[in-house]
């Protein structure tokens, strides 16, 4: 575990990296499509549910507000358009072609749906929890949301007569993704939107599957601002996000599209004309996984299951120095400085840490980096011929094979290193990985004819570029 007292930056900003994993999914698809319905209906505020006011989000009502200590007849009556009508003409739409549809539940609007909960059971929907009740857990104290929780699940699987595989909240709380996954209850979450593939989430012990979801392919514009004002905006932008997905995975790199759907907005005829052109769309490529998160969720454990890694941005200031103190030839006190930083999930690859320990070196002052560079060793100079360099450096000069040179080679490059080293004070420093034994020769020459603060600016970008080479070796 890292120390309590340091500066540790939680969010985590690199994700899959540079270099996301090919998702592989079944038969070779470019873009996987996940149809999210969210049941919502008998769920909201209201007080005939035990709430201090009506609803007053996601509803055709335009400004709408909350009531306090009042029924806000308007608002019940459109949600209760969602349950009437919507959800029946998405249904006939989804199961007449076909499409596999995960719900977000309510539990509370399950149990006073039960005709609709049938008709999902019934078409194989893959019925996820939405929580207790479709309230704002903003505010709501830890033990509160974690007991909800708890009994969501209870309450789904009493209705629906299993227990939910996934989750999503919604209008969540900071707390809301930890105490999900410490439940060890689910499959899959999805109260993020920060990625167009699943990925894993260290929460404690547990190692939890995350798939993102989405709040702009999302039928929820129809009741905010800006948003979608009929169905055709709402097409245009699903086959434009769809387009450039299935371009992407057909380039090797196929991602996930998340569209999300209600039953009270795009269940209105107006709108789900939209939707209906967007499935033709989609369905008219070769190549689209229409799939459940569900679906999604095992198909990820089974392809990219997770593995735990050490992560310097959770070491030990010990562990820290111990590892990465050799980074930079025979100055831990770099890594030690490093490890002060504001460091965090962006520091836990080669780049990041890179980064992090190349600004401890270039703040320094001009004496301490002169240190740095005297602490490099001779190129095939009397260390590496006494065996008496760091492994590091030995494997470095052994790419170039500086390790093998001849008699008359190793000559030169001694008599090389005592003409630097006499006119510029330090050793000449060169990534070797980079060179061969001729470019290194030919930049030896070169270097020599530079003036001390030219090369000393050019010795301190090699002292960079060589420790960001051994980092690669130890982290992606």
């Amino acid at each position: 575990m890292q120390e309590t007292h340091v500066n540790r930056y939680p969010r985590d900003f690199r994700g899959h990296g540079p270099n996301a994993p090919d998702a592989r999914w079944p038969g070779g698809a470019k873009v996987a499509i996940s149809l999210v319905l969210n049941y919502e209906e008998g769920g909201e505020n209201c007080l005939l549910h035990g709430d201090a006011q009506s609803e007053a989000f996601l509803s055709d009502i335009a400004g709408a507000q909350p009531w306090p200590g009042m029924r806000h007849w308007n608002m019940e009556s459109l949600y209760d358009y969602g349950a009437r009508a919507g959800f029946w003409r998405l249904h006939r739409l989804f199961t007449g072609r076909g499409l596999p549809v995960t719900i977000y539940g309510v539990a509370t609007a399950l149990a006073r749906n039960p005709e609709q909960v049938a008709a999902m059971k019934s078409a194989g929907w893959d019925i996820a929890s939405h929580g207790l009740k479709w309230v704002d857990h903003r505010d709501m104290p830890e033990e509160e949301e974690r007991a909800q929780i708890h009994e969501a699940i209870r309450l789904h699987t009493e209705v629906t007569g299993a227990p939910p595989r996934g989750w999503y909240t919604g209008r969540c709380s900071l707390n809301t993704v930890r105490l999900t996954a410490e439940t060890g209850a689910f499959d899959w979450i999805s109260d993020t939107y920060d990625d167009d593939l699943p990925y894993w989430l260290e929460v404690g012990d547990r190692n939890q599957l995350v798939i993102p979801y989405t709040l702009e392919a999302n039928d929820m514009r129809f009741a905010t601002a800006p948003g979608y004002i009929e169905g055709e905006q709402f097409f245009t932008y699903l086959r434009d996000t769809f387009d450039t997905l299935y371009a992407e995975g057909s380039d090797g790199a196929p991602k996930m599209f998340s569209i999300g759907l209600h039953c009270r907005l795009i269940g209105r005829p107006g709108k789900i004309a939209g939707l209906i052109r967007f499935l033709d769309h989609a369905r008219a490529h070769y190549g689209v996984w229409f799939a459940t998160r569900t679906q999604i969720a095992d198909h990820w454990a089974a392809t990219h299951p997770h593995r735990r890694i050490e992560r310097p941005s959770q070491m030990t200031r010990e562990r820290f120095v111990e590892r990465f103190g050799s980074i930079f030839e025979h100055s831990p006190w770099i890594a030690d400085h490093a490890f002060d930083l504001e460091l965090g999930p962006a520091h836990d690859s080669a780049s990041g840490l890179h980064n992090a320990l190349a600004r401890v070196f270039r703040s320094a002052s001009r004496d301490q980096r002169l240190l740095v560079l005297r602490a490099h060793p001779d190129l095939a100079g009397k260390l590496a011929a006494a065996k008496r360099l760091t492994p590091e450096s030995t494997a470095e000069q052994a790419s170039a094979a500086l390790d093998a040179l001849t008699d008359e080679e190793r000559s030169r490059f001694q008599r090389l290193n005592e003409e630097y080293v006499a006119k510029h004070g330090f050793p000449f420093i060169i990534a070797v990985r980079d060179n061969t034994k001729a470019s290194i020769l030919l930049a030896f020459q070169t270097r020599l004819a530079n003036d001390t603060e030219q090369e000393f600016t050019i010795a301190c970008a090699q002292v960079e570029r060589i420790a960001e080479l051994r980092l690669k070796d130890q982290l992606l």
